[in-house]
């Protein structure tokens, strides 16, 4: 599955309009991670520098993205009080700022009448998908890319009503 679809990284830097993500887990365990969030859990320390070794890849992605103006927004829909793994990545979250994303947070509870896809995904241009699969303890499994008009449309428009609800990264307090 995951092997014939691109890096992340290939399909932002071919974006030209817009790249969206839509994050709807409370727990990911993305091995790249793993000791930084252990880290993090041990000491409330982050690597927030936008240039470091950690974020560097990732920040200069989204830069030449922005560079071009394609827009990059990330919401991320969260089950509150939240979990230990999205304290994390709201701690971290500063640097997808400094970096061009716009970032917002949206309570799990006022998503229940918006249609949601059953997978994390991206969008591309507003035409192609990248869902992302992960197992039930968020281990990625692998990804899969889709054109399909109508698997577009039902994303898109998810993407925006999450969008549209959301609260800013800056005004949005953990619960």
């Amino acid at each position: 599955m995951t092997s014939t679809v691109p890096p992340i990284g290939e399909l932002l830097d071919a974006a030209q309009h817009s790249a969206v993500h839509l994050e709807m887990r409370d727990v990911y365990a993305v091995s790249k991670e793993n000791s930084h969030f252990q880290h993090w859990q041990e000491t409330g320390e982050r690597p927030n520098d936008p240039d470091s070794d950690y974020w560097r890849e990732w920040t200069s992605t989204v830069r030449r993205a922005s560079a071009r103006g394609a827009a990059v927004r990330r919401a991320r829909v969260v089950s509150e009080p939240v979990t230990e793994y999205i304290r994390y990545e709201h701690a971290g979250t500063p640097v997808n700022l400094a970096a061009g994303e716009q970032v917002r947070w949206l309570p799990r509870r006022h998503a229940s009448d918006i249609a949601l896809p059953g997978n994390d995904f991206w969008i591309f241009d507003g035409k192609l998908v990248r869902f992302g699969f992960f197992s039930g303890d968020g281990a990625l499994i692998g990804h899969e890319l889709n054109e399909d008009p109508a698997t577009v449309k039902l994303c898109t428009a998810a993407f925006e009503a999450v969008w549209e609800r959301a609260v800013p990264h800056d005004e949005y307090e953990l619960h």
